[in-house]
């Protein structure tokens, strides 16, 4: 696995302490680019700092059910950390994948990563005060 490919495939930023993923293809599956996907969430997963993540979908339209799989993984991972995780950007036949499967009761979305670091910061804002 080479870095250049990596860059293709999801962009991984950090913002006010929320790391962003976002996907850069149109398609996530497990046939061709899902593995390589997985290796590098989880390599940032595996350093324990990662509290708040955000993944960016507005450029994917398609993802296989390998890719609900991953984001359930981490999103179990986070839980035990006590941390946050928002799915931003979907769009509305990816969305309907999440509602079909219940998923969308456990997941947080929001319209945009601008929309997803405002939501982060009004619950960490939240808790902060308890």
């Amino acid at each position: 696995m080479n870095n250049q490919d990596d860059e293709k495939l999801l962009e991984i930023t950090s913002q006010d302490g929320v790391t962003i993923v976002a996907f850069l293809g149109r398609s996530i599956s497990a046939v061709s680019n899902l593995p390589q996907i997985a290796d590098n969430i989880n390599a940032m997963m595996t350093n324990g700092k990662v509290r708040q993540i955000i993944f960016d979908f507005h450029q994917v339209g398609f993802f296989s059910s390998e890719t609900l799989g991953l984001l359930l993984d981490v999103w179990k991972r986070l839980q035990t950390a006590g941390g946050k995780m928002i799915i931003s950007g979907i769009n509305p036949q990816l969305h309907r994948v999440f509602r079909i499967t219940n998923l969308d009761k456990i997941f947080a979305f929001a319209p945009d990563v601008k929309a997803a670091m405002e939501s982060l910061k009004a619950q960490t804002s939240k808790s902060d005060k308890i």
